[in-house]
């Protein structure tokens, strides 16, 4: 049976281009460049790349990007955009969950929730992030967004997404304060048209547990600042505002 984020995607990236959080790409690859002083020799790795946003634009500057994805559409569609623009990406199916390789990356990134924290089980979510790790060199770099637990605290998550969405619509279940999960049911049109209808799980993490579980896999720093879409920058100290948090975490 496919997870939420499955169907999500099974047929969305045409659609996905519209969405309002994906207009600052350039803007978080500027500071993706400043955080590894625009070194084009180091390898980066792309985890949960989508269409290909970021890597494509990385690619664009002269850095050597791997992506990887568990949709076949999303992935086509940054193949596609890559091979019209002559771009080499390396754009591959993987679950963020289980994958390897035999040459470590200098870099890694995971923008815009690209598969942590959508599993439906902690355990799920902390193994991506151990995956990462492995996949680093030493002294390697880390760079994520996620779920602000501190956001739903003081805020509406279903106004707020709503408020986001160009063509979509979120109905609100519970946010479960025992579990920091927010259940709600989500209304979009794939790429046909068609009307779809998908209940979400998503994990939501306060910054004291992402340290904790990035300490505990091995990383030895971690910074989590506030998240603005297309605005990254370090000196946003996070906030109940932000919806979202910037990690950077060194090996």
């Amino acid at each position: 049976m496919k997870q939420w984020y499955e169907k999500l995607f099974e047929n969305f990236a045409e659609n996905y281009g519209k969405e309002s959080f994906t207009k600052g790409t350039k803007e978080e690859v500027n500071f993706i460049e400043d955080e590894i002083n625009f070194d084009k020799k180091i390898k980066i790795l792309d985890i949960g790349c989508g269409t290909g946003r970021h890597s494509l634009e990385l690619a664009r500057r002269g850095y050597k990007v791997t992506g990887i994805d568990l949709s076949d559409s999303m992935l086509n569609k940054a193949k596609t955009i890559a091979g019209k623009e002559i771009l080499k990406i390396e754009f591959l199916k993987r679950d963020a969950r289980d994958f390897s390789f035999p040459e470590k990356f200098d870099l890694a990134i995971m923008i815009c929730e690209g598969a942590f924290p959508l599993m439906e089980t902690d355990e799920m979510n902390y193994t991506i992030l151990k995956n990462v790790y492995v996949s680093l060199k030493e002294k390697g770099k880390f760079i994520f967004t996620t779920l602000n637990g501190l956001f739903p605290l003081v805020h509406s998550v279903k106004d707020f997404i709503n408020s986001q969405s160009t063509d979509s619509k979120t109905k609100a279940i519970t946010f479960d304060l025992m579990t920091f999960r927010d259940y709600t049911e989500f209304e979009f049109s794939d790429d046909d048209g068609k009307k779809i209808t998908i209940k979400c799980n998503e994990r939501y993490y306060v910054p004291s547990e992402i340290n904790w579980l990035l300490k505990s896999i091995g990383f030895s720093r971690v910074e989590i600042i506030g998240c603005r879409l297309g605005a990254f920058s370090r000196n946003d100290i996070l906030t109940t505002e932000d919806y979202e948090m910037l990690v950077i975490a060194d090996k």
